[in-house]
């Protein structure tokens, strides 16, 4: 009964009132000298604050709603006055939000989130990064059950959002101290309602073909009931949607079905006549329109106008813009060839990056000239290429010169070695190795002999002038490598 005389009470309050309050045609600003806050968490209001609600008849620590509307970038404070209906107390411009209208899905898509969110004290974070911070609490029930995810959606400071709703510092240090003294006087939770606009006839009809159109209907049921009964609805989820101050003796569950439910006899009285003026004006918007469709602006058109507007002005702040400034209406054909440009634009685009992608892998980090890779397989090696090694590997390099670049006559065997301590001037006392099989002999391990043996026999001195190296060929085909060192007597041969 007694549920029922405040449904009837606020009913009949709301159909006299009409739209008194809906609108204001300035935002509140905010009250707060940042330079005199020594504590965030105590800050106490400011004395016109506390005047107002005073004449309100709305007690300090009384309940409080905040609402919030994307396309008109407001966020608004709902208190509770004595009799426990609430009315607006403070107006503030949102000062960024990123995405467009529509609510969030998924990480990193930089929406702001859309729907009914409760918020507890421990979502209030005095120790934000950004200034101060309020969780919204996304994804909840309804987010979860249709598979929505996103994590740290917040209403914070600082004045920069990626899926946030972000106020100016000092916005925000009223709306934390109005949530911080209702949570004192025993509020468990604050009811977030994030909005696309207010959901008049009119904008619904403006944004009759929107992809979410059906979406923002379900949400316009709770907006709907709020504006009737000025009191927040009692939200639940079955059946993976929203329901609304629904009486039920059994349970909700999010994605299983709906138990039986009913809606209070004074709330239907109330919502039939609120939905008959409602469907009224929504025939005479639908005229209005017809043939046009409402451009949604993005947020570089929404920050472009802010850019215009604050040229020379301080920028301490990047304020987003509101996105009703920002759209406009089209005819249909036209809406629809603008779009047709940005898909073939779009597509110009993907295929530019694409392109550049495969240049950037081709010239190998940017470079103007591709690098080829070196060959990790030996090389093989032809006689002209053991002369040139042999060559470069000179006598001097033992003593720190440059390596001598002149092609000399291939040696007889690249067995012959250095003899230690031998004496330059006397090619006599050098070795040799017996055979090719002792090319791969270290010079420590060469025997000495003979000297009049280890002269060179005519025949190969005669293969030599002709510049065959019957033994070093050997050596290179059977290790795969050109030698390393040149034989010393060598630079003495006429």
């Amino acid at each position: 009964m007694r549920l029922r005389n405040l449904f009837v009470t606020a009913a009949v309050a709301a159909l006299l009132a009409g739209c008194t309050n809906e609108t204001l045609d300035s935002f509140d600003k905010a009250e707060v000298d940042l330079r005199n806050v020594k504590n965030k968490t105590t800050y106490e209001l400011s004395g016109r604050i506390v005047s107002n609600m005073q004449a309100a008849n709305m007690p300090k620590t009384s309940p409080i709603m905040i609402r919030i509307f994307k396309e008109e970038g407001a966020l608004e404070i709902w208190k509770a006055d004595a009799t426990n209906r609430f009315a607006k107390l403070r107006e503030y411009k949102i000062c960024a939000w990123s995405g467009k209208l529509g609510p969030k899905v998924k990480e990193g898509d930089r929406q702001a989130p859309e729907g009914f969110y409760p918020i507890s004290p421990g979502q209030m974070n005095p120790n934000s990064s950004y200034y101060l911070a309020i969780n919204t609490g996304f994804p909840n029930r309804y987010d979860a059950a249709n598979g929505r995810h996103g994590t740290n959606l917040m209403i914070h400071g600082a004045c920069s959002s990626s899926g946030c709703y972000s106020m100016t510092d000092e916005q925000m240090q009223e709306i934390f101290a109005l949530a911080r003294d209702a949570y004192k006087g025993g509020q468990k939770t604050i009811q977030l309602q994030a909005l696309p606009f207010r959901m008049t006839a009119e904008n619904m009809a403006r944004h009759k073909n929107s992809p979410h159109i059906e979406f923002w209907k379900m949400l316009k049921e709770g907006y709907d009931q709020f504006e009737i009964t000025k009191r927040p609805p009692e939200v639940n989820i079955c059946e993976k949607k929203y329901v609304f101050n629904q009486q039920t003796d059994g349970k909700f569950n999010p994605a299983g079905q709906c138990p039986a439910m009913s809606t209070p006899p004074a709330m239907q009285v109330a919502l039939a006549n609120y939905n008959k003026k409602y469907d009224e004006e929504y025939a005479k918007a639908l005229k209005k329109y017809e043939g046009m469709v409402w451009y949604e602006p993005s947020e570089a058109e929404r920050k472009a106008i802010v850019a215009k507007e604050r040229v020379g002005k301080e920028l301490a702040y990047a304020p987003t813009g509101r996105s009703i400034d920002a759209g406009k209406l089209m005819k249909a054909e036209d809406l629809a060839e603008l779009e047709a440009k940005r898909a073939e634009l779009a597509e110009a685009k993907k295929a530019i990056e694409i392109q550049t992608a495969a240049l950037e892998k081709a010239t190998r980090g940017g470079k103007s000239v591709p690098v080829p890779a070196e060959n990790p397989m030996p090389r093989p090696v032809e006689q002209a290429s053991v002369e040139t090694a042999t060559a470069k590997k000179g006598f001097w390099g033992l003593f720190g010169a440059k390596d001598v670049a002149e092609p000399q006559p291939a040696p007889v065997s690249n067995s012959l070695t250095e003899a230690d301590g031998a004496d330059a001037g006397n090619p006599a006392e050098q070795t040799a190795a017996a055979s090719p099989e002792a090319a791969g002999t270290p010079a420590a391990e060469t025997k000495p002999v003979d000297p009049q043996t280890a002269a060179p026999s005519p025949a190969l001195q005669g293969e030599a002038a002709a510049g065959a190296n019957v033994p070093q060929q050997a050596a290179v085909e059977q290790t795969g490598e050109a030698p390393q060192k040149k034989p010393f007597w060598k630079f003495w041969a006429k």
